[in-house]
């Protein structure tokens, strides 16, 4: 190929590489309101993208990566990624103390336990991460407005958490390990005294006492069940078994 032919060739090259425009570097801001339009149109993972690259640029806008912090943990729970949700609202809250959005973020990390709760005759982590947080929140913001709703699925959450404890404590009585059944029910009896559903665990901790030969003790817990639920449908049954 001639010399000249070469010249122009590699020219050439150079002059579209010169032309290639570079790709224009957005503002935060720009990144916020790209993730924010995904958000709403439930493209989570798309918003988390446009949200991270907010936090990349947080030196320039802490303010704003602060709220990108949020959003993506907001974005991770409603995509039902409750792991990583919980991990980011924790991490929000750690460093975040004085922000007035730590209340939400405490009341979306009881939330994303309760949301993996299941079965009663399940593996009961969830359930119980949920009893301690929503516990927690009520004892450091009693008045917010997320308040009432913890408190009813605090409520339900010690209802699951009970007919578990109940469902382990005729496991043993069935297998004849009255001891394990007896230390089972008296330590869910109290821990939840003002369950609605202790009824029945009374009527199984009665059997077991009566079944081990303790026959005071079972006495004694079909009296804290007539006293405690005089209307309940296992009087007849309780009262029964002590004949």
């Amino acid at each position: 190929m001639p010399f000249r032919t070469i010249v122009y060739c590699c020219l050439l090259a150079f002059l579209a590489g010169c032309a290639t425009p570079k790709p224009v570097s957005k503002s935060a801001d720009a990144y916020m309101k790209e993730g924010e339009g995904f958000y709403q149109n439930k493209k989570y993972e798309e918003s988390i993208t446009q949200w991270k690259k907010v936090k990349e640029l947080g030196t320039t806008s802490p303010l704003l990566a602060t709220i990108a912090d949020l959003k993506i943990a907001d974005a991770q729970f409603e995509s039902k990624n409750y792991i990583e949700a919980a991990a980011s609202y924790e991490s929000f809250s750690k460093f975040h103390p004085k922000s007035d959005r730590v209340p939400y973020t405490l009341y979306r990390l009881g939330l994303c336990n309760y949301n993996q709760v299941t079965g009663y005759d399940t593996d009961q982590t969830p359930v119980k991460n949920a009893i301690n947080m929503f516990e927690s929140f009520l004892k450091q913001y009693p008045s917010s407005e997320y308040a009432d709703d913890v408190r009813q699925k605090l409520a339900d959450c010690i209802t699951r958490q009970v007919r578990y404890e109940i469902y382990i404590g005729r496991f043993y009585l069935r297998f004849g390990k009255y001891q394990a059944s007896i230390k089972r029910l008296e330590e869910c009896i109290a821990r939840y005294p003002q369950s609605q559903i202790l009824d029945e665990a009374l009527l199984y901790l009665e059997k077991a006492y009566m079944l081990n030969g303790e026959k005071a003790k079972g006495q004694e817990t079909f009296n804290r069940l007539f006293i405690k639920f005089p209307t309940s449908k296992y009087i007849k049954e309780a009262n029964n078994y002590l004949k």
